[in-house]
């Protein structure tokens, strides 16, 4: 091992080695939320064909947490039982970027689930291979930093700010169909690049592991962990208000407030912006004033975001305050891969993210969609909005429960002790 790592080259050594990962693993999982997202903002153009429910449009979205759910308790599992991330992590990408596409041929409803569950059970391996990678690459104070942008920023960019800007124009130019079918290629770019630029073992911890051999510990012992515990009661909450809102939002802007689709896809954009501007900022500024600290004042903020969506009838106002209001994607670095990743041992930590991810795509992600969408087809798309504010209210009260984790913050209360 020491040997392996003076032989390194300079585009390997840690600092350039957890730069380069970090840009891969930006492209897999924004690519991952392109996909997922695509179905929300292609949503009413498929009504000629298909003629969707609210009801059916909340199944669709929770199969595929159904099926992600399962993958990544799964993958999770695996990965720490073999000790691999790179593999699975490669055919991960580049099945759910076969199977979006696949989304473009069904002619029916029951095609188009089918599509969908398949889906989610390849994109459900990405996180936790790719947060697991993460975690062994970053220094200590840019860990929340480099788990935000890869998981926060990267999505909000790729599946908030370009894909309603190119699925919508993709649909209205070429066909919703056509919009599935190019999904494909960003997929097959980024499997290419995980094969040529992801190492299986990063060269910091490599190092680490050298100096001190990494134990086994049995999952019962993890999932007793207080820390691990609370994140996975506040998965399922913090996925029905997202899972909630990004799905309905749109139909929401279309049929409530008619709204033109460039208005719809224009409002989305502001998501998108807020979805980077936070994925980042959020875990960066938890570094510094602590996980437990930054969850609890951003989710606050997060519960306005659906409540503003009913009350706002100005499309720049609305825009606006969800800028300023859509910082829940930043919290899901914290409870989802940064708190757990300072909590658990690293042999134990792709079964961790596996499990919270899994509890919270089973519950949240699953079941919260569900219930929305029939919610919605009783009392009307308010039903949805309170539902994910009400999901995000639950966070805060959870939250007050969490240790801190934050290493500069336990540093400086040790100083000052």
């Amino acid at each position: 091992m020491v040997t392996l790592l003076k032989r390194a080259s300079p585009a390997t050594t840690p600092d350039r080695y957890e730069n380069r990962l970090l840009a891969v693993l930006f492209l897999a999982f924004g690519f991952v939320f392109f996909d997922r997202q695509a179905l929300a903002f292609l949503a009413p153009y498929m009504d000629d064909d298909f003629g969707l429910s609210n009801s059916q449009l909340g199944v669709l979205s929770g199969v595929l947490a159904l099926t992600w759910a399962l993958a990544g308790m799964f993958a999770g599992s695996l990965s720490d039982r073999l000790g691999r991330r790179k593999p699975i992590l490669i055919a991960a990408v580049l099945l759910f970027s076969l199977f979006s596409s696949a989304s473009g041929l069904m002619s029916g409803f029951l095609g188009l689930l089918a599509a969908r569950a398949l889906m989610g059970t390849a994109e459900g391996a990405v996180l936790p291979m790719a947060q697991s990678l993460m975690v062994e690459a970053s220094r200590e104070s840019r860990r929340g930093l480099n788990m935000g942008l890869l998981q926060g920023s990267s999505a909000g960019l790729l599946g908030g700010i370009v894909a309603p800007v190119v699925v919508v124009w993709m649909a209205d130019t070429f066909g919703w169909r056509t919009a599935f079918f190019v999904t494909i290629v960003p997929g097959l770019v980024v499997t290419a690049l995980i094969a040529k630029f992801v190492l299986e073992r990063a060269p910091r911890a490599a190092k680490a592991e050298a100096a001190a051999p990494v134990e086994k510990t049995p999952v019962k012992d993890v999932l007793r962990l207080r820390n691990v515990v609370i994140c996975m009661l506040i998965a399922p909450c913090y996925l029905t208000w997202f899972v909630t809102l990004i799905t309905f939002t749109p139909k929401y802007l279309t049929d409530e407030k008619d709204w033109g689709s460039g208005t719809m896809s224009a409002v989305m954009t502001c998501l998108g912006v807020a979805w980077v501007l936070w994925g980042f900022a959020t875990p960066g500024i938890s570094d510094r004033i602590g996980r437990r600290k930054a969850l609890i004042g951003f989710t606050l903020l997060a519960v306005c975001c659906p409540i503003a969506v009913v009350y706002v009838d100005s499309p720049v106002l609305l825009g606006t305050l969800m800028i300023l209001t859509y910082t829940g994607l930043g919290c899901f670095t914290l409870f989802m891969a940064t708190i757990p990743a300072e909590t658990v041992p690293r042999a134990a930590l792709a079964t961790a993210l596996g499990v919270i991810m899994g509890v919270g795509e089973l519950a949240g992600g699953f079941l919260g969609p569900l219930v929305a969408g029939r919610a919605s087809d009783i009392w009307g798309l308010d039903a949805a909005m309170f539902i994910a504010a009400g999901g995000a209210a639950l966070v805060v009260l959870l939250s007050f429960g969490l240790r801190e984790t934050a290493p500069a913050v336990l540093r400086r209360k040790a100083v000052t002790l």
